[in-house]
């Protein structure tokens, strides 16, 4: 079992720093700041053995576009969310046997900052060869910059897994996880049957673990039970449950921490990677870890 960190961008917002259009914000140092700050509660206080980068709404395109940037000033920008996540792990006084820095690799709808992310709806607009061509060089700077691993994340479709996993392909020895966004017990948030979807991805040697993440708890346990019988880490990271609507979370968590109730079913249907997503935060990451080390001790 694997305890991962939640929502790194809610928390900062939560903080009061404003910080929705991250495409943007992410090239400034006091992002930068704010990012090391909070990985590494996630890391140190939260006892999370994975963190991933605050590289997944950000892209060359849009480094360049809004902060006047060459492309090698964006790649390192790139790179850079990877160097400072690692020394987050360090201050915290842990290695790369204790905590994993995943960069993450958010599907193309989250640098367009229009919610699209949450509904795959530009994926009918792109070939695979085009989704491959532009995901292609981020993940080459974030390999480049020595992430653990790639967080390939918050997917909307399974054409754009296949795309991204045919970009990973020129990176042989590089791992991965795959998770999907969805919007039911059953479905993508495009649309695609989950079971397929993860099948699509369990055949890659490269890919390490599969599952689902931003996606309100009372759906998990079902799409879960999708999975197919392999030999693949599960990944379950939800969101709090809330509504990503007009730029905002809408809705009000059910509890203190919402996803304890669910715990013992997510175990019981395979999930071994447990952590967080969007409204996550830190404290619940805590909770999170005592309530699967008291249901390991029976």
């Amino acid at each position: 079992m694997k305890v991962l960190d939640g929502g790194t961008a809610t928390e900062i917002c939560r903080q009061g720093f404003d910080i929705e259009v991250r495409a943007i914000r992410c090239g400034q140092p006091e992002f930068y700041t704010l990012n090391q700050l909070f990985l590494k509660m996630f890391t140190k206080e939260a006892g999370s053995e994975l963190v991933v980068t605050a590289s997944y709404q950000a892209s060359v395109d849009g480094f360049k576009k809004h902060l006047g940037v060459s492309e090698d000033e964006a790649l390192s920008l790139l790179k850079k969310s990877v160097h400072l996540a690692k020394e987050a792990r360090s201050e915290a006084g842990k290695g790369p046997s204790e905590v994993l820095v995943a960069a993450s690799v958010g599907p193309y709808g989250a640098i367009l900052c229009d919610g699209s992310e949450y509904s795959g709806q530009y994926v009918d607009k792109l070939s695979i060869e085009e989704l491959r061509d532009w995901h292609r060089p981020r993940m080459a700077a974030l390999i480049e910059a020595g992430a653990d691993i790639l967080a390939i994340e918050t997917i909307p479709a399974q054409k754009e897994a296949t795309a991204i996993l045919l970009a990973l392909a020129d990176f042989p020895s590089t791992r991965a996880y795959v998770t999907f966004s969805c919007k039911d017990g059953e479905h993508t948030c495009y649309g695609d049957k989950f079971s397929l979807a993860v099948s699509s991805v369990c055949s890659n040697s490269q890919v390490i673990a599969v599952g689902l993440n931003c996606t309100p708890p009372q759906y998990v346990t079902s799409l879960l039970r999708q999975i197919p019988d392999v030999q693949k880490d599960i990944i379950v990271k939800p969101n709090s449950g809330e509504i990503w609507e007009e730029a905002h979370w809408k809705g009000k968590r059910d509890s203190e921490f919402p996803l304890i109730e669910y715990i013992p079913d997510w175990l019981s249907s395979g999930a071994t990677w447990i952590g967080g997503c969007c409204r996550i935060f830190p404290y619940d990451i805590v909770s999170l870890k005592k309530c699967l080390s008291e249901y390991s001790a029976g």
